[in-house]
């Protein structure tokens, strides 16, 4: 059966958050960055996970 599409959460996937520890894990592994790194990636654009993913995606 097909998954109740009007259960769905409030999650904003499009955000870093800096205070989940998992988040910053998965950025780190992704792009082989350092944990200061990653913080301050998330801090100059505002947790935006597009904008994060391009610089990082260009940088490469």
């Amino acid at each position: 059966m097909a998954d109740d599409k009007s259960k769905q959460d409030n999650r904003d996937r499009s955000k870093v958050s800096p205070s989940e520890e998992y988040e910053i894990e998965y950025l780190m592994t992704k792009y082989d960055l350092s944990k200061n790194r990653a913080r301050e990636l998330i801090a100059k654009h505002g947790g935006s996970r597009k904008k994060i993913e391009t610089v990082l995606a260009s940088s490469g």
